[in-house]
């Protein structure tokens, strides 16, 4: 292969293929429901179809999977594959999953604590949970939390419920906290 041709190989990565294959097993399985989850109608132009434009996309979902699955094959040495380099990069996505729980630990706890505990108390455990230890640097992770709140809560005036804890506090401010914070 000369260097012209470089650029058309991809880069091997281990785990190249499993990512594939489970992007084409969802395409697949997207493209199974669409004769239920979307309907055609007799009469209409075709691009005005509720069924049309779903089912182009999940097509090209499935058929660049396959395309993709197929250039990895035919033009990945096998040095360049392991299981255990594969298995490897899956456990390295999987690490990502990590911060999905953590949202769903701050989304079940903004109910309970309040918008603006939940907040703050989330940024600083995040910032500390990457590295950032310094009292400087987790009080001005309180700070953003701060700032996030009265952005989304006071400035914009997004409509979050207060939390089961401000039930505890004085009426004058349970008001406050459950309209501004």
């Amino acid at each position: 292969m000369n260097k012209q041709d470089k650029h058309l190989q991809p880069d091997a990565r281990p785990g190249d293929t499993f990512f594939i294959i489970a992007f084409l097993a969802f395409a697949l399985f997207l493209l199974s429901q669409l004769g239920t989850e979307t309907k055609f109608s007799a009469s209409g132009k075709l691009f005005a179809q509720p069924r049309f434009w779903p089912a182009v996309s999940v097509a090209g979902m499935v058929l660049f999977g396959f395309a993709h699955l197929a250039i990895v094959f035919f033009n990945r040495s096998s040095s360049t594959t392991t299981s255990k380099g594969a298995l490897s990069e899956v456990l390295n996505w999987a690490r990502a999953l990590e911060f999905l729980l953590w949202f769903l630990i701050y989304v079940q706890a903004v109910p309970i604590i309040g918008y603006l505990p939940a907040t703050v108390l989330f940024t600083v455990l995040l910032a500390a949970r990457q590295g950032y230890r310094s009292r400087r640097q987790l009080t001005t992770a309180a700070a953003v939390g701060v700032g996030i709140v009265l952005v989304f809560k006071t400035g914009l005036s997004v409509r979050i419920p207060g939390g089961a804890i401000y039930e505890y506090l004085p009426q004058t401010l349970r008001n406050i906290a459950i309209i501004y914070f």
